[in-house]
């Protein structure tokens, strides 16, 4: 692991790395923010997964989780969303849904994307393994959330890895892939043209079939332009309805997809994570 910045902030470090993974074959960056700390201690941690055509450097940049991060003593780890660099394949009309900066959080089974797009092993294999060994991580204490692309990516990784995090939320995720034209995209194209294979990467479906979280966050904007065609919601609302599953769903009104409606309610979602954590919260 390579530190390419770090910086003082709140009292902690904000701090960018890149390794080359083993799981996607390329290298890859991500950021960390370590709060203030004793020495010795262990922190818990807070993954963030981010949306279409972000990299690592959106939230870092554009989240403002850095202070209250560094009053409740939350690690904050945000990756990147896909595979880069030469010889990495792209979407052939080079469309922003798809390929660089779309990874979808899954491990791709067919080519040419099967041999570098795997963000599934590496969001919850490789890089949970990194993390523990470079910084004072507990990860007996770990919550996940995202936006968009990383709000299913969040959702569906706490929903198949049950007992492994304390919560999970998410800002406008696509709950419902498989039944919106940007999921529809991604899981044909990485996936195959197999429905019952997408089904392991779909909220909604993930519940139908049985998966449980004790409880979720989730936060919409009203004016989201993609709310009514690729977010949609009601579908989740209605399947945790139905699943008996403890879901909090606010729809911020007048709010977009941006980041303005993402730092607005960020410190909401760290105080839910951290009374989950065991972390008091002022």
């Amino acid at each position: 692991m390579e530190q390419v910045s770090t910086n003082r902030s709140f009292g902690g470090e904000q701090g960018v790395y890149k390794h080359v993974s083993a799981a996607t074959g390329t290298e890859m960056t991500f950021s960390v923010f370590v709060p203030p700390h004793q020495p010795g201690a262990k922190l818990p941690v807070v993954w963030y997964l981010s949306g279409l055509t972000c990299t690592h450097a959106n939230v870092t940049e554009k989240g403002e989780f850095r202070r209250l991060c560094a009053e409740l003593g939350l690690i904050f780890v945000a990756p990147d969303t896909s595979p880069r660099g030469e010889g990495v394949p792209d979407d052939p009309a080079g469309a922003y849904d798809f390929g660089l900066g779309a990874g979808f959080y899954v491990d791709a089974t067919q080519p040419p994307f099967d041999r570098h797009y795997r963000m599934w092993s590496y969001v919850t294999q490789e890089l949970p393994t990194l993390i523990v060994e470079n910084f004072p991580a507990d990860m007996e204490r770990q919550s996940i959330m995202g936006h968009s692309m990383g709000g299913h990516g969040a959702i569906t990784i706490a929903l198949r890895n049950p007992g492994r995090y304390a919560s999970v939320s998410a800002f406008a995720p696509i709950v419902a892939p498989s039944q919106v034209p940007w999921g529809e995209k991604a899981l044909a194209g990485y996936l195959g043209e197999d429905r019952a294979a997408w089904r392991g990467h779909d909220a909604v479906a993930l519940i139908e079939d049985g998966a449980r979280l004790s409880a979720l966050l989730v936060d919409q904007g009203s004016a989201d332009p993609f709310l009514a065609e690729q977010l949609r919601p009601e579908l989740l609302e209605n399947t945790c309805k139905a699943a008996g599953i403890d879901l909090t769903l606010n729809l911020r009104e007048g709010y977009d997809h941006s980041y303005y409606f993402i730092s607005t309610f960020m410190a909401d979602h760290l105080r839910w994570h951290a009374g989950r954590l065991g972390v008091k919260s002022e």
